[in-house]
């Protein structure tokens, strides 16, 4: 008797061009019913198995497509291909493990097949096992030089990351190679978080040349016109993404938020209202709060509220009406916040001729990274992008040096009741990062960091000619930002900071730096953390608004499914 797949009776050719013809014409349907027909009678025929797989997998019936292709391995365990097709389905399927053993086993057979080196960095990066898919993007793309998915995809790991450098040569790489509109919107997020907000917007710019109707590139492009302070064109982008889509929540997130720090609170709240993005709610009801109307701001905050208090612009709002009409503030986020100012020192920036003073202040000069624009900063600069995740080796260390503070902070407070601190990062990362530079005059006006959790600054130089006695302190109070008062009775506290000093407290907290008149210049590093998103919940997600962001997810290239038939 003949034994094996392919000493079984199989099917004619007339058959195999019919069925295949259905498949090439995209009728999905007859070529599955067609080759389940034709199964029934050629049970052992592999090429029917890859067949069913690929036309059940076109109509997303991905674990149907599953079984068909496990069924052609078990005729044949050999044939690469077949492997990577059936982890693209168990990719689609989310069973990314499953994914990446199918498309190493794929890798094992055919090592030249650069798709499923592509495929598999694709899967790994999904999990967020970036070290791993980096080599495996490299390998794609070393034997495909055209390859330009590889390239991009590579870009995408580097940036989360927060290896701009080597992110943005990719990027630049695969438009070399396939110029289209999502790799320059990528490149230009890339661009934007590192500082280079010029060259971002040219980007931005060049993916709406070829695409004018990008609605993301519309609103990312206003989001760095307005970090270069360009607000008129920032709104003109912002209503032509809202022009091509009104319902788009982050460009009408951004109106709001111009409407809004122009105190057109009114005209700002329906623009909150569409965005259902973020902190709207709490910008909601920063816009009654701001506009006296207390009524309906008292009616919307246990609205608001929730369950989890973990929002620090929410805390900041609870905090000052409690305080202003002299009521319990219900909002367990910090209720306390002025006990929680930490302030210690970095010994290694206060020690006498510290080299990694001199490092920071040097890259502080010398590297070119962009101004970021913001009202509130006046005699002084800001820098743009995440200062943290710049390759510069003194940035990078002073990075560990204030995580080993934050940790400090965390066991000083420990076992307080509060969400502050039952609901502090495990995992300590700057969500922003960035100096800021100021001469004669300098001051920061009172204000919160919205986004933040912790919030702190490292200062690098202080002037020494004082006329006054908190001339360039930072000061914390829980009033600020004109908010409406009905009385002064808000506690107020004073840091005179020296070089190297440190000075952690909750992102609830106003703070603002009391002018000075030194001829000095007076320079700190000023940081957020918080914790993931999940931790955080409905309250507060990601703002795109007060820094330099990637508010739309880098438009990555998908799975590619190979459809092997043999």
């Amino acid at each position: 008797m003949k034994t094996g797949f392919q000493q079984a009776r199989q099917p004619g050719q007339s058959e195999m061009q019919a069925l295949i013809g259905l498949l090439n014409a995209g009728h999905m349907p007859q070529a599955e019913a067609t080759a389940r027909s034709m199964l029934r009678q050629y049970p052992q025929t592999l090429m029917l198995h890859n067949v069913l797989g690929i036309a059940l997998e076109s109509q997303q019936k991905y674990a149907d497509a599953a079984a068909s292709y496990r069924s052609a391995i078990a005729l044949e365990p050999k044939i690469a291909e077949i492997h990577f097709n059936l982890g693209v389905v168990l990719g689609h399927l989310g069973r990314m493990d499953e994914a990446i053993a199918s498309y190493r086993k794929a890798i094992s057979l055919k090592p030249d097949l650069a798709v499923a080196y592509f495929n598999l960095g694709f899967a790994l990066q999904t999990l967020g096992r970036y070290e791993e898919a980096i080599p495996s993007y490299r390998k794609a793309a070393a034997m495909q030089p055209t390859f330009y998915e590889a390239h991009g995809n590579l870009g995408t790991v580097l940036q989360k990351q927060g290896k701009m450098e080597d992110a943005i040569a990719s990027y630049r790489k695969a438009l070399e190679i396939h110029a289209d509109p999502r790799g320059y919107f990528n490149l230009a997020t890339a661009l934007r978080d590192h500082g280079q907000l010029e060259d971002a917007v040219t980007a931005y710019r060049s993916a709406l040349r070829m695409q004018p109707d990008y609605v993301d590139a519309w609103n990312n492009l206003g989001e760095a016109l307005r970090d270069q302070g360009n607000m008129d064109e920032a709104v003109k982008a912002y209503q032509q993404a809202l022009s091509l889509d009104a319902a788009h929540a982050a460009a009408n997130y951004n109106l709001a938020e111009f409407l809004y720090l122009a105190r057109e609170y009114a005209q700002a709240i329906p623009y909150f209202e569409r965005s259902q993005l973020g902190d709207w709610q709490e910008r909601i009801l920063y816009c009654l709060y701001k506009s006296e109307q207390f009524d309906a701001f008292k009616a919307r905050l246990p609205q608001v509220m929730g369950d989890t208090h973990a929002s620090p612009f929410l805390a900041t709002l609870s905090t000052h009406y409690a305080t202003n009409f002299g009521v319990p503030d219900p909002y367990r986020f910090c209720p306390r916040p002025m006990e929680y100012v930490f302030h210690s020192r970095i010994e290694s920036l206060a020690e006498q001729d510290s080299a990694l003073l001199k490092a920071l202040l040097k890259d502080i000069t010398l590297t070119e990274i962009a101004e970021r624009k913001q009202g509130r900063l006046h005699h002084g600069i800001q820098s743009a992008g995440n200062l943290f995740k710049r390759s510069e080796a003194s940035f990078k260390t002073l990075a560990q040096l204030i995580k080993q503070q934050v940790q400090a902070f965390r066991e000083h407070y420990a076992g307080q009741d509060c969400e502050l601190i039952e609901g502090f990062p495990d995992d300590i990362e700057f969500t922003s990062s960035w100096y800021v530079k100021m001469q004669k005059g300098g001051h920061l006006t009172s204000h919160i960091h919205e986004i933040g959790w912790l919030s702190g600054c490292v200062y690098l130089a202080i002037p020494k000619d004082k006329q006054g006695e908190h001339d360039g302190s930072i000061e914390f109070s829980t009033d600020g930002d004109e908010y409406p008062r009905q009385h002064d009775d808000f506690p107020v506290k004073v840091i005179a900071p020296q070089v190297g000093d440190i000075v952690l407290f909750p992102s609830s907290l106003f703070h603002r730096t009391i002018p000075f008149n030194s001829n000095e210049e007076r320079i700190c590093v000023a940081f957020d953390i918080k914790p993931k998103v999940a931790r955080i919940g409905a309250a507060v997600t990601m703002t795109v608004a007060w820094m330099a962001v990637i508010f739309a997810d880098i438009l990555e290239v998908g799975v590619i499914s190979l459809r092997y038939a043999v």
